[in-house]
């Protein structure tokens, strides 16, 4: 098990990509805790957590990762309850898939709060942590970030962001054994993509178009997401920090 004995957090973990890699950590040995302010989803995610396997350790703390109170609380009761942190997963995440005249001032400023601030607040208050168990962060990123995607500006701003975050961070950390890293999605059948496909006025047209952009002829799965997550948060990839991870099947390739 690769994560054995680590304490991880994962925000954003009661759905998506986040609840998959819960689970995921939790099959690898780790005790982990998921802050999300959906705190029925969380909880969800728990309970199919301990009815598959009834010794894993998982918990779920309601947590409004953009509120600096709140992320303070979680930090505070996930060393009380543990004593030290050696994963943080930040994951959670909003969309604003509209052009950038029709957004308001108050979309953008929730959009880079949940993607953007959430990130800045909850490695500022692990980090203490993390220097001591020289452990890693990995920041969920986008393809966006890299290269773009129209009517979605806002999102791509947030995530561009993350990954210039990563790499300042990787070198400002490297001297005390903390690594950090960020992974770049593109299309992922997530039920938030799901839910947005068939809200389209062609869902099937959609869903081509979304097989067409990858390379390998259709979009992630939420699993080989996580899988990418493990590497990066485990030894596996002892020797890697600074890095955006394409984990995109293709998307960025072309002409």
């Amino acid at each position: 098990m690769s994560l054995q004995g680590k304490v991880c957090i994962v925000t954003g973990g009661g759905s998506g990509i986040g609840e998959v890699t819960v689970k995921r950590f939790a099959s690898e040995g780790a005790t982990v805790i998921i802050a999300d302010v959906n705190e029925q989803g969380a909880q969800r995610v728990v309970h199919e957590i301990l009815r598959h396997n009834g010794s894993a350790s998982v918990m779920s703390v309601r947590t409004d990762v953009s509120d600096d109170r709140e992320v303070r609380s979680l930090v505070t009761e996930v060393i009380s309850q543990y004593g030290h942190i050696d994963v943080l997963f930040n994951n959670a995440a909003t969309i604003l898939p509209k052009a950038l005249e029709e957004v308001s001032e108050h979309e953008w400023t929730r959009v880079i709060d949940i993607n953007l601030k959430s990130v800045y607040l909850m490695i500022k208050y692990t980090i203490p942590y993390l220097r001591v168990t020289r452990g890693s962060i990995v920041n969920m990123a986008s393809l966006n970030g890299l290269v773009g995607q129209k009517q979605n500006a806002v999102y791509a701003a947030t995530k561009g962001g993350i990954i210039a975050m990563t790499k300042a961070l990787a070198i400002d950390y490297a001297p005390e054994g903390v690594r950090v890293n960020c992974i770049c999605p593109a299309g992922v059948m997530t039920p938030l993509l799901e839910k947005w496909t068939m809200e389209q006025a062609d869902p099937e047209e959609v869903r081509t178009s979304l097989n067409e952009m990858h390379a390998l002829g259709r979009p992630a799965r939420a699993e080989e997401i996580s899988d990418a997550v493990v590497f990066l948060a485990s030894q596996s990839s002892q020797f890697i920090t600074g890095v955006a991870l394409p984990v995109d099947g293709g998307a960025s390739l072309g002409y």
